[in-house]
């Protein structure tokens, strides 16, 4: 059974944490809680919001209270080992690299000591796990990205970032969803809406899916551009098994 503290930490939310490790253990400990807790058929649950370490239950106190909750989601845990968790799927994600689309890509490659196609091939290379969405809605926080293209943030952040920016931050790469501020370094964009309003489901990537970049050139982005503002384009999926193979 795994050691996990429940901390308020609201009048309608508490969190539940799995230790202070980033890692894909512990990220599937929490994919399992989540599932268990879906499955229980516990009254008042509102949302979960999983993310690196925790995942948060916002919950209707009208309809159970604090003490029943805690003691509730105790008696999940026991069942975490027995919790079948569905494969997760690869989300493809199309990315020009460098120029205007990647303003800080010769920053990295600099900094790394590599040339920018490197940065793009290590880039391009992994199977990035989407640990937790936040900061802004589909924003990617993403695990797993190589030490060598390992970048610190900008010094003075950017008032706006175009949305579909795939930026670097020490560790951490991820895809900025809409026009935001920002201080990651900017090394390409994907012309992919990750979110939009309008769409059935307005955000494109979920946590615990995987995103695999793949490099594409300006016409490729040109004419997946005019798709995605159609609402035509569609990323392709996989499942990782395959990825793997």
């Amino acid at each position: 059974m795994p050691d996990v503290r429940f901390l308020l930490t609201g009048d309608t939310s508490l969190s539940a944490e799995f230790g202070n490790e980033i890692s894909e253990s512990t990220n599937a400990q929490i994919r399992a809680f989540t599932i268990a807790l879906e499955k229980s058929g516990v009254p008042g649950i509102v949302e979960l919001v999983p993310t690196y370490r925790s995942c948060m239950i916002h919950y209707d106190p009208g309809v159970i209270s604090y003490r029943a909750l805690t003691k509730r989601l105790e008696g999940l845990l026991g069942q975490l080992g027995s919790i079948e968790i569905p494969p997760s799927d690869v989300l493809e994600v199309p990315v020009l690299y460098g120029g205007e689309m990647g303003p800080d890509l010769a920053f990295v490659a600099e900094h790394a000591g590599i040339s920018e196609q490197e940065v793009v091939d290590i880039h391009t290379s992994t199977e990035y796990l989407i640990y937790m969405l936040g900061f802004t809605p589909g924003f990617t926080y993403l695990g797993g990205m190589s030490d060598k293209i390992e970048t610190p943030r900008l010094k003075q952040p950017r008032v706006k970032i175009p949305a579909g920016s795939v930026g670097i931050a020490g560790k951490q790469t991820g895809v900025y969803p809409i026009d935001s501020p920002g201080g990651w370094q900017l090394i390409g964009r994907t012309p992919v809406k990750m979110y939009d309003p309008n769409r059935e489901t307005p955000i494109l990537p979920k946590a615990g899916q995987y995103i695999k970049f793949r490099a594409i050139d300006q016409a490729e982005y040109d004419e997946i551009a005019d798709l995605a503002e159609k609402g035509k384009y569609v990323c392709r999926t996989h499942p990782r098994e395959e990825a793997a193979k």
